[in-house]
């Protein structure tokens, strides 16, 4: 029987992989989209293919692997751009994500994924769940984690889905703007209520 997929997402440093990890912890199969686009962007594969013909070989460093600083900087800022590296990027990493879910062992597979409604990916999902964290909030923890500028975090933030329209199209939203231990609780109440949420659908059917 196929399992039950949430899609997991939340803007940037909101805290999706605390998330994903409690969920892993409960029982729940992950399927990483940024594990997933590493293993297949590398080094001969025909996505670094794709885009070296698009942007230029020099994309690719002398072992054969991405410059996502270079790449970045021929493609951020510039929609068109970035459509046309999401239209070389995105079929085939939802397409074994897609596969990955199919093959889960668990009643309950997660696929976590940063651009998951930004690439319509909720028609691929049974709930979306975001994780939702305030932009100043943010911004603190890409500047810790990333060694990040204010000025560069608040871009990266800026580039995003906004949160209010983000959270408009979840299912479930969870909060992560206390402690850690706060966050674990929030998301063992979404996974009880989803548990029932199940539950009270196999009586029904």
């Amino acid at each position: 029987m196929s399992a039950y997929v949430i899609g997991l997402t939340g803007g940037i440093a909101s805290g999706k992989n605390a998330v994903a990890e409690r969920l892993r912890i409960l029982g729940a199969s992950i399927v990483d989209a940024d594990v997933v686009s590493r293993e297949l962007m590398g080094p001969g594969s025909e996505i670094l293919r794709e885009i070296a013909s698009a942007w230029g070989a020099d994309v690719l460093r002398g072992d054969g692997s991405l410059n996502r600083p270079l790449l970045a900087e021929r493609v951020f800022g510039q929609p068109e751009q970035v459509a046309r590296l999401n239209a070389i990027t995105h079929p085939p990493i939802m397409r074994e994500m897609s596969r990955r879910v199919e093959a889960a062992p668990t009643p309950v597979a997660v696929l976590m994924a940063p651009l998951l409604l930004e690439a319509g990916g909720e028609d691929d999902v049974d709930e979306v769940w975001v994780v939702d964290a305030p932009p100043g909030l943010r911004v603190q923890r890409v500047m810790a984690r990333d060694g990040a500028t204010e000025a560069q975090a608040l871009q990266r933030i800026g580039a995003q889905m906004d949160d209010e329209t983000r959270k408009a199209r979840a299912d479930v939203v969870i909060s992560n703007v206390g402690t850690p231990g706060d966050l674990l609780r929030e998301v063992g109440a979404a996974w009880e209520a989803l548990q029932a949420r199940l539950s009270r659908a196999a009586k029904n059917r």
